[in-house]
Protein backbone atom coordinates (compact mmCIF):
# COMPACT_ATOMS: atom_id res chain seq x y z
CA UNK A 1 0.00 0.00 0.00
CA UNK A 2 2.84 2.49 0.67
CA UNK A 3 4.40 1.33 -2.85
CA UNK A 4 1.59 2.08 -4.16
CA UNK A 5 1.37 6.03 -2.42
CA UNK A 6 4.61 6.46 -3.38
CA UNK A 7 3.66 5.56 -7.46
CA UNK A 8 1.16 7.80 -7.29
CA UNK A 9 3.09 10.88 -5.63
CA UNK A 10 5.98 10.10 -8.75
CA UNK A 11 3.52 10.31 -11.25
CA UNK A 12 1.57 13.36 -9.69
CA UNK A 13 4.96 15.04 -9.73
CA UNK A 14 5.82 13.94 -13.15
CA UNK A 15 2.53 15.45 -14.07
CA UNK A 16 3.30 19.06 -12.47
CA UNK A 17 6.96 19.21 -14.15
CA UNK A 18 5.50 18.43 -17.79
CA UNK A 19 2.54 21.08 -17.39
CA UNK A 20 4.78 23.47 -16.34
CA UNK A 21 7.16 22.80 -19.06
CA UNK A 22 4.83 23.47 -21.05
CA UNK A 23 3.45 26.89 -19.87
CA UNK A 24 6.96 27.71 -20.08
CA UNK A 25 7.31 26.70 -23.86
CA UNK A 26 4.27 28.99 -24.52
CA UNK A 27 5.44 31.68 -23.27
CA UNK A 28 8.50 31.25 -24.70
CA UNK A 29 7.26 30.50 -28.26
CA UNK A 30 5.42 34.11 -28.36
CA UNK A 31 2.12 35.49 -27.84
CA UNK A 32 0.08 33.51 -30.50
CA UNK A 33 -1.02 30.22 -28.18
CA UNK A 34 -1.72 32.66 -24.97
CA UNK A 35 -3.34 35.07 -27.59
CA UNK A 36 -5.63 32.02 -29.00
CA UNK A 37 -6.22 30.86 -25.25
CA UNK A 38 -7.45 34.43 -24.22
CA UNK A 39 -9.63 35.12 -27.26
CA UNK A 40 -11.36 31.70 -26.76
CA UNK A 41 -12.26 32.52 -23.24
CA UNK A 42 -14.03 35.87 -24.18
CA UNK A 43 -15.74 34.36 -26.82
CA UNK A 44 -16.80 31.60 -24.17
CA UNK A 45 -17.99 34.27 -21.82
CA UNK A 46 -19.90 35.85 -23.94
CA UNK A 47 -21.51 32.82 -25.33
CA UNK A 48 -22.50 31.89 -21.93
CA UNK A 49 -23.21 35.02 -20.02
CA UNK A 50 -23.95 37.96 -22.18
CA UNK A 51 -25.39 40.31 -19.94
CA UNK A 52 -21.66 40.63 -18.43
CA UNK A 53 -18.97 40.22 -21.74
CA UNK A 54 -17.80 43.12 -22.40
CA UNK A 55 -15.33 43.98 -25.77
CA UNK A 56 -11.98 45.49 -24.65
CA UNK A 57 -9.73 47.28 -26.86
CA UNK A 58 -6.33 46.43 -26.80
CA UNK A 59 -3.56 48.71 -25.78
CA UNK A 60 -0.88 47.36 -27.58
CA UNK A 61 0.70 49.88 -30.24
CA UNK A 62 1.88 48.70 -33.41
CA UNK A 63 4.46 50.48 -35.59
CA UNK A 64 2.62 50.57 -39.02
CA UNK A 65 4.31 54.03 -40.29
CA UNK A 66 6.59 53.19 -43.60
CA UNK A 67 8.74 54.81 -46.33
CA UNK A 68 5.83 55.45 -48.36
CA UNK A 69 4.03 56.95 -45.50
CA UNK A 70 6.81 59.43 -44.39
CA UNK A 71 7.27 60.55 -48.02
CA UNK A 72 3.51 61.06 -48.10
CA UNK A 73 3.68 63.40 -44.56
CA UNK A 74 6.71 65.43 -46.29
CA UNK A 75 4.79 66.51 -49.30
CA UNK A 76 1.27 66.10 -48.64
CA UNK A 77 0.43 69.94 -47.68
CA UNK A 78 1.79 70.87 -51.18
CA UNK A 79 -0.33 69.03 -53.41
CA UNK A 80 -3.41 70.67 -54.02
CA UNK A 81 -6.53 70.48 -56.70
CA UNK A 82 -6.32 73.05 -59.13
CA UNK A 83 -10.17 74.17 -60.64
CA UNK A 84 -10.56 76.17 -64.17
CA UNK A 85 -13.79 77.66 -64.99
CA UNK A 86 -14.48 78.84 -68.24
CA UNK A 87 -16.95 81.74 -68.74
CA UNK A 88 -20.07 81.54 -71.46
CA UNK A 89 -22.84 83.52 -72.15
CA UNK A 90 -26.57 81.95 -72.09
CA UNK A 91 -27.68 84.77 -74.64
CA UNK A 92 -25.68 82.87 -77.64
CA UNK A 93 -28.13 80.41 -77.21
CA UNK A 94 -30.82 82.15 -77.50
CA UNK A 95 -29.55 82.46 -81.77
CA UNK A 96 -30.19 78.12 -81.66
CA UNK A 97 -33.50 77.99 -79.77
CA UNK A 98 -31.86 77.07 -76.62
CA UNK A 99 -32.51 80.19 -74.45
CA UNK A 100 -32.98 79.59 -70.64
CA UNK A 101 -34.38 82.80 -70.58
CA UNK A 102 -31.64 84.68 -69.04
CA UNK A 103 -28.48 85.99 -70.36
CA UNK A 104 -26.15 85.87 -67.08
CA UNK A 105 -22.72 84.05 -67.41
CA UNK A 106 -22.27 80.62 -66.36
CA UNK A 107 -19.29 78.58 -66.12
CA UNK A 108 -18.02 75.27 -67.05
CA UNK A 109 -15.55 73.51 -64.79
CA UNK A 110 -12.63 71.11 -65.19
CA UNK A 111 -10.41 70.05 -62.00
CA UNK A 112 -6.50 68.47 -61.97
CA UNK A 113 -4.10 68.27 -59.72
CA UNK A 114 -0.51 70.52 -58.76
CA UNK A 115 1.86 71.20 -56.47
CA UNK A 116 3.24 74.06 -54.67
CA UNK A 117 6.99 73.87 -55.03
CA UNK A 118 8.11 77.46 -54.20
CA UNK A 119 7.70 80.40 -52.11
CA UNK A 120 8.93 83.65 -53.02
CA UNK A 121 8.20 86.21 -50.45
CA UNK A 122 4.28 86.44 -50.21
CA UNK A 123 4.42 84.48 -53.65
CA UNK A 124 3.65 80.50 -54.17
CA UNK A 125 3.91 78.63 -57.28
CA UNK A 126 2.25 76.09 -58.46
CA UNK A 127 3.05 73.40 -61.44
CA UNK A 128 1.00 71.73 -63.32
CA UNK A 129 -0.79 70.14 -66.33
CA UNK A 130 -1.12 72.93 -69.69
CA UNK A 131 -4.10 70.95 -70.35
CA UNK A 132 -5.69 71.26 -66.86
CA UNK A 133 -6.15 74.96 -66.88
CA UNK A 134 -6.31 75.42 -70.82
CA UNK A 135 -9.03 77.46 -72.26
CA UNK A 136 -9.83 78.48 -69.24
CA UNK A 137 -10.61 81.98 -67.40
CA UNK A 138 -10.71 81.96 -64.14
CA UNK A 139 -8.84 79.67 -61.44
CA UNK A 140 -8.48 78.51 -58.06
CA UNK A 141 -6.68 76.27 -55.85
CA UNK A 142 -7.85 74.19 -53.34
CA UNK A 143 -5.07 73.55 -50.22
CA UNK A 144 -4.45 70.24 -48.22
CA UNK A 145 -6.52 72.21 -45.68
CA UNK A 146 -9.79 72.60 -47.68
CA UNK A 147 -9.62 76.72 -47.79
CA UNK A 148 -9.62 77.93 -51.60
CA UNK A 149 -7.19 80.91 -53.09
CA UNK A 150 -7.68 82.80 -56.50
CA UNK A 151 -4.87 82.11 -58.57
CA UNK A 152 -3.41 83.39 -61.89
CA UNK A 153 -1.51 82.00 -64.53
CA UNK A 154 2.29 82.64 -64.84
CA UNK A 155 3.18 80.99 -67.91
CA UNK A 156 2.16 77.55 -69.85
CA UNK A 157 3.53 75.76 -72.68
CA UNK A 158 1.30 73.30 -74.70
CA UNK A 159 4.34 71.23 -75.73
CA UNK A 160 5.58 70.06 -72.71
CA UNK A 161 2.15 70.27 -71.19
CA UNK A 162 3.08 72.51 -68.06
CA UNK A 163 1.93 75.38 -66.42
CA UNK A 164 2.17 77.51 -63.58
CA UNK A 165 0.23 79.17 -61.39
CA UNK A 166 0.76 81.74 -58.94
CA UNK A 167 -1.33 82.13 -55.16
CA UNK A 168 -0.78 83.89 -52.42
CA UNK A 169 1.74 82.50 -49.83
CA UNK A 170 -0.07 83.43 -46.37
CA UNK A 171 -1.96 80.08 -46.16
CA UNK A 172 0.97 77.57 -47.79
CA UNK A 173 2.06 75.05 -45.16
CA UNK A 174 4.64 73.38 -47.01
CA UNK A 175 6.75 73.12 -50.30
CA UNK A 176 7.72 70.53 -52.19
CA UNK A 177 11.24 69.62 -53.52
CA UNK A 178 12.43 68.06 -56.65
CA UNK A 179 14.58 64.85 -57.14
CA UNK A 180 16.43 64.02 -60.04
CA UNK A 181 14.83 62.17 -62.68
CA UNK A 182 17.97 60.61 -64.29
CA UNK A 183 18.74 58.59 -61.06
CA UNK A 184 15.40 56.66 -60.93
CA UNK A 185 15.55 53.25 -60.81
CA UNK A 186 13.04 50.27 -62.76
CA UNK A 187 11.46 48.81 -60.13
CA UNK A 188 11.85 51.60 -57.48
CA UNK A 189 8.93 52.81 -55.57
CA UNK A 190 6.49 55.42 -56.75
CA UNK A 191 4.45 57.24 -55.37
CA UNK A 192 0.93 59.30 -57.06
CA UNK A 193 -0.54 62.02 -55.07
CA UNK A 194 -3.68 64.26 -56.34
CA UNK A 195 -7.19 64.57 -56.69
CA UNK A 196 -8.59 61.82 -58.94
CA UNK A 197 -12.21 62.61 -60.07
CA UNK A 198 -11.91 65.84 -58.46
CA UNK A 199 -11.11 67.61 -55.20
CA UNK A 200 -14.16 64.92 -53.07
CA UNK A 201 -10.62 63.01 -53.53
CA UNK A 202 -8.24 65.13 -52.68
CA UNK A 203 -4.64 64.11 -51.43
CA UNK A 204 -5.38 60.73 -52.88
CA UNK A 205 -2.56 58.50 -52.29
CA UNK A 206 -1.36 55.52 -54.82
CA UNK A 207 1.73 53.51 -55.02
CA UNK A 208 3.56 51.36 -57.66
CA UNK A 209 6.66 51.44 -59.42
CA UNK A 210 8.90 53.04 -61.79
CA UNK A 211 7.87 50.88 -64.82
CA UNK A 212 10.69 52.38 -67.51
CA UNK A 213 12.47 55.26 -67.11
CA UNK A 214 12.30 56.43 -70.61
CA UNK A 215 8.92 55.79 -72.79
CA UNK A 216 8.75 57.94 -75.97
CA UNK A 217 5.05 58.70 -76.55
CA UNK A 218 3.31 60.69 -79.70
CA UNK A 219 2.02 63.85 -78.77
CA UNK A 220 -1.59 64.28 -81.20
CA UNK A 221 -3.31 67.66 -81.41
CA UNK A 222 -6.99 67.62 -81.17
CA UNK A 223 -7.32 66.68 -84.60
CA UNK A 224 -5.77 63.51 -83.61
CA UNK A 225 -2.51 65.08 -86.12
CA UNK A 226 0.45 63.89 -84.27
CA UNK A 227 2.58 66.97 -83.42
CA UNK A 228 5.76 65.85 -81.97
CA UNK A 229 6.90 63.37 -79.39
CA UNK A 230 7.89 63.48 -75.33
CA UNK A 231 9.75 61.72 -73.28
CA UNK A 232 7.85 60.01 -70.16
CA UNK A 233 8.61 57.86 -67.00
CA UNK A 234 6.42 55.08 -66.57
CA UNK A 235 4.46 54.08 -63.92
CA UNK A 236 2.19 51.61 -62.61
CA UNK A 237 1.02 53.72 -59.83
CA UNK A 238 -3.18 54.61 -60.50
CA UNK A 239 -3.47 57.70 -62.29
CA UNK A 240 -7.17 58.45 -62.74
CA UNK A 241 -8.59 61.78 -64.39
CA UNK A 242 -8.09 64.60 -61.85
CA UNK A 243 -4.80 63.35 -61.18
CA UNK A 244 -2.88 65.25 -63.91
CA UNK A 245 -0.79 67.70 -62.60
CA UNK A 246 0.11 65.89 -59.54
CA UNK A 247 3.47 64.43 -58.08
CA UNK A 248 5.00 61.32 -58.92
CA UNK A 249 7.32 60.81 -55.66
CA UNK A 250 9.70 58.86 -54.62
CA UNK A 251 10.20 57.53 -50.77
CA UNK A 252 12.33 60.37 -50.07
CA UNK A 253 9.30 62.76 -50.67
CA UNK A 254 10.99 64.48 -53.39
CA UNK A 255 8.75 65.24 -56.80
CA UNK A 256 10.27 63.06 -59.57
CA UNK A 257 7.55 63.63 -61.77
CA UNK A 258 4.61 65.74 -62.89
CA UNK A 259 1.33 63.40 -63.87
CA UNK A 260 0.07 63.76 -67.14
CA UNK A 261 -1.38 61.35 -68.82
CA UNK A 262 -2.65 57.49 -68.65
CA UNK A 263 -3.53 55.04 -71.24
CA UNK A 264 -6.68 53.67 -71.13
CA UNK A 265 -7.34 51.34 -73.86
CA UNK A 266 -4.54 49.99 -76.54
CA UNK A 267 -5.81 51.65 -79.82
CA UNK A 268 -3.81 49.18 -82.12
CA UNK A 269 -5.87 46.26 -80.72
CA UNK A 270 -8.84 45.49 -82.77
CA UNK A 271 -10.48 44.63 -79.44
CA UNK A 272 -9.75 48.37 -77.85
CA UNK A 273 -8.82 46.07 -75.24
CA UNK A 274 -9.05 47.54 -71.77
CA UNK A 275 -5.04 48.52 -70.24
CA UNK A 276 -4.14 48.67 -66.49
CA UNK A 277 -1.68 50.26 -64.62
CA UNK A 278 0.49 52.12 -67.48
CA UNK A 279 0.43 56.09 -66.21
CA UNK A 280 2.89 58.36 -67.30
CA UNK A 281 4.97 61.42 -65.80
CA UNK A 282 7.01 64.54 -67.19
CA UNK A 283 10.33 63.18 -65.88
CA UNK A 284 11.33 66.35 -62.85
CA UNK A 285 14.48 67.59 -64.84
CA UNK A 286 12.37 68.15 -67.98
CA UNK A 287 9.97 70.34 -65.36
CA UNK A 288 12.56 71.93 -63.39
CA UNK A 289 13.83 73.34 -67.19
CA UNK A 290 10.59 74.32 -68.25
CA UNK A 291 8.70 75.97 -65.18
CA UNK A 292 12.10 78.14 -64.78
CA UNK A 293 11.39 79.72 -68.26
CA UNK A 294 7.90 79.95 -67.34
CA UNK A 295 8.59 82.02 -64.61
CA UNK A 296 11.16 84.30 -65.70
CA UNK A 297 9.58 84.57 -69.25
CA UNK A 298 5.99 83.68 -69.18
CA UNK A 299 6.93 81.65 -72.37
CA UNK A 300 9.42 78.81 -73.45
CA UNK A 301 11.71 79.87 -75.89
CA UNK A 302 12.07 76.95 -78.40
CA UNK A 303 14.56 76.65 -81.66
CA UNK A 304 12.93 76.78 -85.13
CA UNK A 305 13.58 75.27 -88.45
CA UNK A 306 11.09 77.65 -90.14
CA UNK A 307 10.00 73.89 -92.85
CA UNK A 308 7.33 72.44 -93.39
CA UNK A 309 7.30 68.86 -94.06
CA UNK A 310 5.57 65.26 -94.39
CA UNK A 311 6.97 61.91 -93.55
CA UNK A 312 8.89 60.25 -95.97
CA UNK A 313 6.49 57.17 -95.16
CA UNK A 314 3.77 59.16 -96.88
CA UNK A 315 5.55 59.20 -100.03
CA UNK A 316 5.12 55.94 -102.52
CA UNK A 317 7.92 54.17 -103.60
CA UNK A 318 7.47 55.66 -107.21
CA UNK A 319 7.62 59.16 -106.20
CA UNK A 320 10.35 57.74 -103.84
CA UNK A 321 12.68 57.28 -107.22
CA UNK A 322 11.54 59.71 -109.81
CA UNK A 323 10.78 62.71 -107.87
CA UNK A 324 13.22 62.50 -104.94
CA UNK A 325 15.53 60.70 -106.38
CA UNK A 326 16.16 58.06 -103.31
CA UNK A 327 17.68 55.06 -103.48
CA UNK A 328 16.41 51.85 -101.87
CA UNK A 329 18.27 52.47 -98.69
CA UNK A 330 16.78 55.39 -98.02
CA UNK A 331 13.19 54.71 -96.22
CA UNK A 332 12.88 57.71 -93.31
CA UNK A 333 12.96 61.23 -92.95
CA UNK A 334 10.97 64.87 -93.27
CA UNK A 335 10.34 65.70 -96.92
CA UNK A 336 10.86 69.43 -96.72
CA UNK A 337 7.35 70.76 -98.70
CA UNK A 338 8.04 74.89 -98.06
CA UNK A 339 10.58 76.98 -96.34
CA UNK A 340 9.43 80.16 -94.89
CA UNK A 341 11.62 83.46 -96.06
CA UNK A 342 13.24 83.68 -92.06
CA UNK A 343 14.19 80.08 -92.01
CA UNK A 344 18.01 79.63 -91.23
CA UNK A 345 17.65 76.84 -93.85
CA UNK A 346 16.27 79.50 -96.66
CA UNK A 347 19.29 78.77 -98.60
CA UNK A 348 20.41 75.23 -98.01
CA UNK A 349 17.32 73.30 -98.32
CA UNK A 350 15.28 73.24 -101.18
CA UNK A 351 11.43 71.56 -101.53
CA UNK A 352 11.54 67.82 -101.78
CA UNK A 353 14.74 67.19 -99.98
CA UNK A 354 14.41 65.00 -97.64
CA UNK A 355 15.95 65.50 -93.79
CA UNK A 356 17.34 62.27 -92.14
CA UNK A 357 19.45 63.65 -89.26
CA UNK A 358 20.05 66.99 -87.06
CA UNK A 359 22.38 67.23 -84.53
CA UNK A 360 23.78 63.32 -85.02
CA UNK A 361 19.92 62.23 -84.16
CA UNK A 362 18.69 60.32 -86.63
CA UNK A 363 15.21 61.65 -87.92
CA UNK A 364 12.50 59.47 -88.94
CA UNK A 365 9.69 61.51 -89.30
CA UNK A 366 8.24 64.94 -88.06
CA UNK A 367 8.32 63.42 -84.28
CA UNK A 368 11.60 62.68 -83.97
CA UNK A 369 12.46 66.20 -85.77
CA UNK A 370 11.27 67.42 -82.99
CA UNK A 371 12.41 66.05 -80.47
CA UNK A 372 16.32 66.65 -82.05
CA UNK A 373 15.46 69.94 -82.42
CA UNK A 374 14.03 70.69 -79.18
CA UNK A 375 17.10 69.07 -77.09
CA UNK A 376 18.90 71.99 -78.27
CA UNK A 377 18.54 75.91 -77.58
CA UNK A 378 18.09 78.74 -79.56
CA UNK A 379 21.56 79.98 -81.26
CA UNK A 380 23.04 76.87 -81.10
CA UNK A 381 24.68 75.20 -83.78
CA UNK A 382 24.17 72.19 -85.28
CA UNK A 383 24.53 69.60 -88.53
CA UNK A 384 21.88 68.89 -90.45
CA UNK A 385 22.20 65.98 -92.97
CA UNK A 386 19.92 65.76 -95.85
CA UNK A 387 19.28 64.12 -99.31
CA UNK A 388 19.57 66.84 -102.43
CA UNK A 389 18.45 65.02 -105.88
CA UNK A 390 19.56 61.56 -104.19
CA UNK A 391 23.13 63.21 -103.01
CA UNK A 392 23.52 62.83 -98.94
CA UNK A 393 24.47 65.95 -98.27
CA UNK A 394 25.66 67.71 -94.49
CA UNK A 395 24.94 71.68 -93.36
CA UNK A 396 25.76 73.21 -90.17
CA UNK A 397 23.52 75.46 -89.02
CA UNK A 398 22.36 77.91 -86.12
CA UNK A 399 19.43 77.32 -84.83
CA UNK A 400 17.20 81.02 -84.74
CA UNK A 401 13.95 81.30 -82.17
CA UNK A 402 10.21 79.97 -82.55
CA UNK A 403 8.34 82.29 -84.18
CA UNK A 404 4.95 80.34 -82.76
CA UNK A 405 4.40 77.14 -81.33
CA UNK A 406 3.51 75.46 -85.15
CA UNK A 407 6.58 77.27 -86.89
CA UNK A 408 7.63 73.20 -88.17
CA UNK A 409 4.39 71.67 -89.16
CA UNK A 410 3.66 68.41 -90.81
CA UNK A 411 1.13 65.46 -90.72
CA UNK A 412 2.60 62.26 -89.09
CA UNK A 413 1.59 59.04 -88.90
CA UNK A 414 4.66 57.70 -86.79
CA UNK A 415 4.62 56.29 -83.49
CA UNK A 416 7.99 56.27 -81.96
CA UNK A 417 8.82 53.74 -78.68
Amino acid sequence: MAQKEEKQARLKSSFLKTALVAVVAGVLGGGLTIGAYNLYQNQAVSSSDDSQATTKVSNVKVNVSTQATKAFNKIKRAVVTVEAYQKSDNSIDSIFGFSSGSSEETTSESEGSGVIYKKNGNTAYVVTNNHVISGADSFYVMLYSGKRVKATVVGKDSVSDLAVLKIDAKNVEQTATFGNSDNIQVGETALAIGSPMGSEYATSLTQGIISAKKRTLDITNSSGVTTGSTTVIQTDAAINSGNSGGPLVNLDGQVIGINSMKLSSNSSSSENASVEGMGFAIPSNEVVKIINQLVTKGKVSRPALGISGIDLDYVSDSAKSDTLKLSDGVDSGVVVMKTDSDSPLKDILSKYDVIVSLGGKKVTGISSLKTALYAHKVGDSVTIKYYHDGQLKSQKVTLSLEASESTTTATSSESEN
